[in-house]
């Protein structure tokens, strides 16, 4: 059986979290960001599944090998899962290992499925790694600003309801971004060009989301505003995180600008919940 947890029922899962493991899981589960938890058992549980709130994907946890949760998972993700992400418009299910024990459970426990996989990269910045984009590159015309709440309020920038958004994929609230997030974003002639926030917090880890609006991508506006996050979290002990697929070249090409070391990758399986 798998049990979906109440809020204040999380703490019970933190210490089958692996080190150094994925942080969105870990922000969810210590309750800075938001998203659903479920486990084997309510008191003592062995393995668990996040369900990120921005429904970027399913993070597995704990015991791989748990034979009654990998029986059970297939009918909860049929039973529980595809009403629920029916409501909110989810067609495809991708499953995130928290360790690499879990590829070969996911192999094997939905082998019956047309499964898909794809490898995600981890970035972390090394001590002394960062490497600061010179700004002499950004015309004076173009301003980085921080994402405080007079910025959040301020209804003369022209796309702030798509940025706003934007973080409420990620967040419940823009309160909730503000109380624990942190974000830059590049404005030119009162329009967002390019920004970057935190999307997870897990303690002092901030895990980056970057964009670039397409009419601005090239020149470089991601490099910046992805800097000038890094130095603050450098500035006020926090670490940031970036973590993208394999195959997002732009995504690699600026963490590696920027300084950003490759700590580790781990692959995500994914299948279409239209599936019978």
């Amino acid at each position: 059986m798998i049990i979906e947890l109440n809020r204040n029922q999380f703490q019970t899962c933190l210490r089958l979290l692996q080190e150094g493991g994925l942080a969105e899981g870990r922000a969810v589960i210590e309750g800075t960001s938001p998203g659903r938890v479920f486990v084997d058992n309510l008191d003592q549980p062995k393995t668990g599944i996040v369900w990120l709130y921005s429904n970027d994907g399913f993070i597995f946890f704990g015991d791989a090998e748990n034979v009654p949760f990998n029986q059970a998972l297939n009918d909860f993700i049929n039973q529980t899962i595809k009403p629920e992400a029916k409501k909110v418009g989810l067609e495809w299910f991708e499953a995130l290992g928290y360790h690499p024990g879990w590829n070969q459970t996911f192999e094997r426990v939905f082998q019956h499925r047309t499964i898909g996989s794809w490898n995600q990269r981890v970035y972390l910045l090394e001590e002394g790694s960062f490497i600061e984009p010179k700004k002499e590159h950004i015309p004076e015309t173009f301003q980085c600003v921080k994402l405080n709440r007079d910025i959040l309020s301020n209804n003369k920038i022209k796309n702030l309801p798509q940025l706003k958004e934007e973080i409420l994929e990620f967040w419940p609230s823009i309160h909730s971004f503000l109380h624990h997030g942190l974000g830059y974003c590049m404005i030119y002639e009162h329009e967002i060009v390019s920004y970057c926030f935190s999307g997870y917090v897990a303690g002092n880890v901030h895990c980056m989301g970057v964009e670039t609006y397409k009419p601005y991508r090239g020149r470089g506006f991601a490099k910046h505003v992805a800097a000038a996050f890094i130095k603050e979290c450098l500035d006020s002990n926090k670490i940031p995180y970036w973590d993208c697929m394999e195959t997002n070249l732009a995504s690699v090409a600026v963490a590696e600008k920027l300084g950003f070391k490759q700590q580790f990758d781990y692959q995500g399986y994914d299948f279409s919940l239209k599936e019978q």
